[in-house]
């Protein structure tokens, strides 16, 4: 089997996540290609597809937030992404019983003797007039039948576990400010959630795998994992091992791909990439190896934003009034800081709306 270096795997995932040339992709379509993008913090999402997609307007999320033509939901491992609405009806029931028990993970002694199926069959009662609801007052209008839980166990079994939700805008609009109100799927996208696959040989486990290849591929059953919160999705693999190529890493480890999607030369040039918090680019792995050194691996998880210098993670940036600031955590040459301070220019103009190009490079590693 062919071995592919890290580098070899940094190129390949740079070009699936739209970062090695930006795409001139609708919108919806990259939000469709990259499986969603994760979106806890209401505006990451929109610098992610500003760095990604040539021309890139935020107005037209936003409008397709609206439109309902994308929503933000709990999905992947349990936290908020921004996904198609196609993709979320086709794609919930497989994850219900992954979100089911990754809150049980968290409040087990809480929940210990709810009737899950009784206390679902409640809150999709109350949701069903459509109203969107805070997790505060879902568990109020719930607390009367079911004060066991506790608020918080309750609140989150019923918004992230037991009823497909949407947060409904203003949350997550372009430059707007919104507490999070649920919405039951069904209701906000007047389609309901797809039922689970009687065939065993799991139809959607075998989208899941294709889709999560063309987006983040070649990768190992533990990175889909890692992105998925599912446990491995085996069958699936399974039933698609036929239709695919095998490599492996430099640590031994079986690598999937489908055969036709990129896999650029190791020595293609990367721009420089600034990306947002909790980028999928960097989570959606279980060896984060390829695009971030375990030095750094923590600043993924903790919410530090960063930039990508010949397709690695080579610094964090923030914005403080209206300036891009960046901190490198290694040395840059000449020419590498001069093309983060030209990415970072183009940032301020688009995170001000033309008020500022200011973009401040720090002289040495933090």
């Amino acid at each position: 089997m062919t071995v592919l270096d890290n580098r070899a795997l940094n190129r390949a995932t740079l070009a699936r996540q739209l970062l090695l040339e930006r795409a001139g992709l609708p919108v919806v379509d990259a939000v469709a290609h990259l499986c969603g993008l994760q979106a806890q913090e209401p505006q990451e999402p929109f610098i992610g597809l500003w760095s990604r997609l040539t021309a890139f307007d935020p107005a037209v999320l936003s409008d397709l937030l609206t439109r309902r033509s994308v929503v933000r939901t709990h999905l992947m491992r349990r936290t908020v992404h921004l996904v198609t609405a196609d993709d979320v009806l086709a794609w919930r029931a497989r994850h219900d019983a992954m979100l089911r028990q990754r809150v049980i993970g968290v409040y087990r002694d809480e929940l210990k003797g709810v009737d899950l199926e009784e206390l679902a069959a409640d809150a999709r009662e109350l949701m069903s007039d459509g109203e969107p609801r805070t997790a505060a007052e879902i568990v109020r209008a719930l607390a009367g039948r079911w004060p066991g839980p506790g608020p918080r166990p309750l609140g989150e079994m019923v918004v992230a576990g037991l009823v497909p939700m949407a947060q409904a805008p203003p949350r997550g609009l372009w430059r707007t400010k919104g507490g999070v109100r649920n919405v039951a799927l069904s209701s906000w996208l007047g389609r309901p959630v797809d039922p689970p696959a009687s065939d065993a040989a799991d139809p959607v486990g075998r989208t899941l795998v294709r889709r999560y290849l063309a987006a983040y591929g070649p990768a190992a059953t533990a990175d889909l994992r890692a992105w998925s919160g599912l446990a491995g999705l085996p069958g699936a693999v399974a039933a698609v091992r036929g239709e695919l190529v095998r490599f492996r890493d430099e640590r031994g480890r079986e690598l999937l791909d489908l055969p036709d999607a990129p896999r650029p030369d190791p020595d293609t040039p990367a721009p420089v990439r600034f990306l947002p918090a909790f980028d999928n680019a960097i989570l959606g792995y279980q060896d984060r190896g390829r695009i971030i050194d375990d030095a750094h691996r923590g600043l993924s998880v903790a919410g530090e934003r960063v930039v990508l210098v010949d397709g690695r993670v080579a610094a964090t940036w923030a914005v403080t009034e209206d300036v891009v600031t960046v901190d490198p955590l290694r040395t840059f040459s000449r020419a590498d800081r001069a093309a983060v301070a030209d990415q970072g220019r183009e940032l301020a103009v688009f995170l001000s709306d033309g008020g500022s190009d200011r973009v401040r490079v720090a002289a040495s590693p933090r």
